[in-house]
């Protein structure tokens, strides 16, 4: 018998009550390996009411039992990081190294949250005006909730709940209906580092939980990472009802390669960016500009690119895996055929991919574009597939103006060898985050992940120092103690004497 996926509330697995139960698939397979379950009204309510009761008592919870809560908890997703990167396979179809590397790093954030102590310090400074002092100290929001995608079902969930839940507050997750096996089971591994009961709640469903969430009187802060329409949604809607809300939506990152550029470098690192993980990254490198000479390795980069194939999870040789269902893989295969029918040169088609023993899988193997002009649907939407499209420039000066053009500003790379190119891009490009030499930019966690434009909606970005800021509010405190009953006068302005 297919196994239903639980809720988790109050510390507690619970069987849903719903009759709307939706099929998890294998997505190599289209096997059904469980079902889960659409929450109802009152589960979601339930779920809501026990982090608000958990808050009272999670916030006065001193810091340092906060940070070892953390500490318990990444050494046990370390122990078990194999066994999250076989669900996470299962589920999603991920090749099992790509799957790793989902799980470290999410337990990078996890270990980031071990410094609470030091991230939440507030700043002080003495005698502002004679014998008053000033200081500013963090406190937490309350219940926070985080609504994530299926295509980091590990990383994405770690970047919400262990930063917040460090920072004092409870949490209520709202997995991808796709994959939710992963979260379900680093929820667990939650409960099992000592969570004490109500501090992580997870419920499963569709719009009508998320919209639930969004619009609750006891939810102040909404996390958020999916597509660009649902992303201005969730944005709206969460502020609209007077919340705190981040909204990483969509993205079309551009790799530039420079003619000085080592070749090798760009050709291998072009391949891995615009393929790895299927193409279903919101960092993945989707566009390629070459910059003058460099044009003349465009075959090359699809000679690269014809070397990768995709295949099963536990295939060693496989670059990567299926789309995530049926209907994502027709959705790019409609983006290629529209590209060609537009008029691009598709010099790497793998629209009839085959692999042997997963007939049924949602297979999309690697594709080209060359002499693709801006105006065309594959560059002006987010393909997430493994679509590569080139585009040709003959200056840096117009590289830049062709991404900033561009109204997304997620991620963005550059291949070079000189230093004054790099930094008049790293300078002059309008996109959160950049990488020199590096293809897939993606910050540790010290740092946050900073997507600008319509690739995010809000103002403190995902894990890091911002996460701090966005999970607590700040209070400044003004004080002086009166060491002698004076007669001072009555001071009717504003101005500290």
């Amino acid at each position: 018998m297919t196994q239903q996926v639980p809720l988790l509330i109050n510390g507690e697995l619970v069987a849903s009550e719903s009759t709307r139960l939706l099929p998890v698939t294998n997505p190599a397979t289209q096997e059904v390996i469980a079902q889960v379950p659409c929450a109802t009204e009152a589960e979601v309510e339930r779920a809501v009411d026990a982090a608000k009761a958990a808050f009272e008592t999670w916030k006065e919870m001193p810091v340092g039992e906060r940070a070892r809560l953390m500490l318990r908890y990444q050494a046990l997703l370390k122990e078990r990081h194999d066994e999250l990167a076989t669900i996470i396979s299962q589920e999603t179809g991920k090749t099992f190294d790509d799957a790793k590397g989902d799980v470290w790093r999410g337990i990078e954030v996890v270990e980031h949250a071990c410094n609470i102590a030091s991230l939440s310090m507030g700043e002080t400074v003495e005698n502002v005006a004679r014998k008053i002092d000033c200081y500013s100290i963090t406190q937490p929001l309350g219940v926070c909730v985080g609504i994530t995608p299926f295509n980091f079902p590990a990383m994405i969930p770690l970047w919400m709940f262990p930063m917040a839940i460090a920072c004092g507050n409870t949490f209520v997750l709202k997995p991808s209906e796709q994959d939710p096996l992963t979260p379900m089971r680093l929820a667990e591994l939650f409960q099992e580092a000592g969570a004490p009961a109500g501090l992580l709640q997870v419920v499963h469903g569709g719009k009508e939980v998320v919209d639930q969430l969004l619009t609750h009187k006891d939810t102040p802060a909404i996390s958020f990472v999916g597509s660009v329409n649902v992303g201005e949604h969730i944005y709206r809607t969460g502020t609209d009802h007077m919340k705190r809300v981040q909204a990483f939506a969509g993205a079309k990152n551009h790799m530039v390669i420079m003619p000085d550029a080592q070749k090798n470098q760009v050709v291998n690192n072009i391949a891995g960016a615009s393929v790895g993980a299927a193409g279903q990254r919101c960092m993945a490198i989707s566009v390629a500009v070459f910059v003058g000479e460099a044009r003349k390795w465009i075959p090359e980069v699809r000679d690269a690119l014809a070397k990768v194939r995709p295949g099963a999870w536990n295939d060693p040789d496989a670059g990567y895996g299926p789309q995530i269902n049926p209907q994502a893989r027709q959705r790019v295969l409609s983006l290629i055929q529209e590209g060609k029918e537009a008029g691009a040169d598709c010099i790497l088609d793998g629209s009839e991919c085959i692999v042997e023993g997963y007939p049924d899988g949602n297979w999309v193997g690697p594709t080209m574009f060359s002499n693709v002009t801006t105006d065309m649907s594959i560059y002006k939407e987010e393909i997430f597939g493994p679509v590569l499209i080139a585009l040709e420039v003959d200056t840096l000066e117009e590289a830049i103006e062709l991404v900033n053009n561009n109204p997304y500003g997620n991620g963005t790379s550059m291949f070079t060898a000189s230093g004054a190119a790099a930094r008049k891009y790293q300078h002059e490009i309008k996109v959160g985050q950049v990488g020199i030499n590096v293809p897939v930019p993606v910050p540790l966690p010290m740092f946050s992940f900073t997507g600008w434009r319509k690739s995010f909606y809000g103002d403190q970005h995902a894990y890091g120092k911002q996460a701090v800021r966005f999970y607590t509010e700040t209070k400044t405190v003004t004080a002086r103690w009166f060491e002698d009953d004076i007669d001072t006068g009555v001071n009717t302005t504003i101005t500290l004497k």
